[in-house]
């Protein structure tokens, strides 16, 4: 065969890898509201940089009527190029191609792009929008999920890795994603589940819809799978390139920095009154972090779920960190099981990639209970505390009013290597609250008041004089500085740059055994 006929060949099986499934199913799945893979590859990175790897690749299936049926691609889009000029590599499910099902070669293409985003330091990008293991290959296609799930894990805190769910994803084919640092999902159009309506029909006699069982709303809300949640496939990509400016390409590197008009030193008077007087009266801790960081943008993950807890990252001064904060306007800021298991999570990845973890502290405890205390609140706490400890990064922590118990050691105080610790003239900081601490220490004088409702107030006030102070934290060294509220902004920035060349190591290990 010649040149022509060669170029001829190779023209073909271009058109009709571009095709997919053909005109007709591009149609349906447009129509769908959803983009198709060579699309959502198309909008996501930089104009043009594409470079498309296995364009040709097809299943060896030789039976069930398959051997007629192979479509070049087989199924996935894979290659690499580039987002705001920084390389990644990334696949694309095609559910255009056997409904996006994964086979042998389905999977080999997957790992060959995750084993280069590996040797070359970049992200690796998934847009999944598949039906599960291809049934016709049978235990191949098993095989293939677990090459690629081996794989997640060895990239595992090496490169980030970050799931797009834009269509089913069910079985095996969930797993993938679970183990990657992040998942965004689409609502109405994307869901996730391990079995579906109709088997649990069959094996519990529950009754649900796709959407009620996996869902964007279900994983963003009530199980935590889902980190961000987006309106339809493009405000899910363009989230996906607005997290990656947050994060350096791999662990060697650090986060890029991104010079802001927001001057340094700015201070904030109205931070000196967000925190009310009265200590039981609830804020909006999201008001504290938006007036603190680089131009009031908090780039929030998981926002719908475990409110008490936020997580996200943000900027101060061009530096990227990662900001952990108990939020009071939810149960008091408590932590719960779903608190410890969102903030512990987001601050082990920030300490694989390099990323300053920036806590704000309001909390009176751990939430007391019995569904707490039965659901394991003591080993999933411990999660969170295990996750602090470990940390490596710059770590810097301003308590803004109440760190009570267990929960102020375990929110990143001094004593778990906490680098600069902040708090404001009004916080307290004791073993307990002043009126928890007096019906213990004083219970005899209560018993024998005149007047108890004012003896109450009077100890409460000497135990809060006394114990439940900043000053007495900064006395000891476990608080830096005592600041005022209006300059935690340039206070952050400069122990940011104090920071900069930190180094801490972890003894040597094969690996800590996290309580999980």
């Amino acid at each position: 065969m010649g040149l022509k006929e060669n170029v001829d060949k190779m023209q073909k099986l271009s058109r009709l890898a571009e095709l997919g499934g053909g005109e007709e199913r591009l149609k349906r799945q447009r129509q769908s509201g959803r983009m198709t893979a060579r699309e959502r590859i198309e909008f996501l990175l930089d104009r043009g940089s594409f470079v498309e790897l296995d364009k040709f690749k097809t299943h060896r299936i030789t039976d069930f009527d398959m051997a007629g049926k192979k479509i070049p691609g087989d199924g996935v889009v894979t290659g690499f190029g580039t987002i705001d000029g920084r390389q990644v590599c990334i696949f694309s499910h095609d559910f255009t191609v056997f409904g996006g099902s994964l086979s042998g070669a389905f999977a080999e293409k997957v790992c060959k792009i995750m084993d280069l985003a590996m040797k070359t330091g970049c992200p690796v990008i998934g847009l999944n929008d598949g039906s599960g293991a291809r049934i016709q290959e049978g235990v191949v296609s098993l095989a293939g999920y677990a090459d690629i799930f081996l794989r997640n894990v060895l990239a595992s805190g090496v490169v980030p890795q970050i799931s797009a769910i834009m269509g089913p994803a069910a079985g095996g084919a969930v797993y993938s994603p679970a183990m990657t640092d992040f998942v965004v999902m689409v609502r109405d159009t994307s869901y996730m589940f391990i079995t579906g309506p109709d088997v649990i029909k069959a094996t519990t006699h529950e009754e649900v819809t796709m959407q009620e069982l996996g869902g964007a709303d279900t994983h963003s809300q009530r199980s935590g799978v889902c980190h961000l949640e987006a309106p339809d496939d493009q405000s899910a990509l363009l989230t996906i390139r607005e997290m990656l400016s947050y994060m350096p390409s791999n662990n060697t590197e650090d986060p890029p920095f991104h010079p802001t008009n927001d001057d340094p030193n700015r201070r904030d008077s109205a931070l000196d009154s967000i925190v009310p007087e009265n200590p039981n009266k609830p804020y909006d801790m999201g008001d504290v972090i938006r007036r603190v960081v680089d131009d009031g943008h908090f780039f929030e993950i998981q926002k719908d779920w475990a409110h008490n807890m936020m997580i996200g990252f943000a900027r101060l001064g061009g530096y990227s960190v990662g900001i952990v904060a108990n939020q009071p306007a939810f149960l008091a800021g408590c932590l719960d099981i779903d608190a410890s298991i969102k903030g512990a999570r987001f601050v082990r990845f920030c300490d694989c990639f390099n990323i300053p973890i920036v806590t704000f502290v309001d909390v009176p405890g751990f939430l007391p209970g019995t569904a707490q205390e039965f659901g394991g609140i003591i080993r999933h706490g411990a999660k969170l505390l295990y996750a602090f400890c470990e940390a490596t990064v710059p770590k810097i922590t301003v308590i803004t009013r109440k760190a009570y118990g267990g929960a102020y050691d375990v929110m990143s105080s001094k004593h778990i290597r906490g680098d600069f610790n902040f708090a404001y003239p009004t916080s307290e900081i004791a073993v307990m609250g002043p009126e928890q601490a007096i019906n213990i220490i004083f219970r005899n004088e209560l018993q024998k008041a005149e007047d108890p409702v004012a003896e109450r107030a009077r100890l409460a006030e000497q135990y809060r004089d006394t114990f439940a102070n900043p000053f007495k934290a900064a006395e000891l060294g476990y608080v830096d500085e005592v600041l005022m509220p209006r300059d935690t902004r340039p206070r952050l920035i400069t122990a940011l740059k104090a920071l900069e060349n930190k180094r801490d190591t972890n003894p040597p290990k094969k690996h800590g055994n996290i309580p999980l």
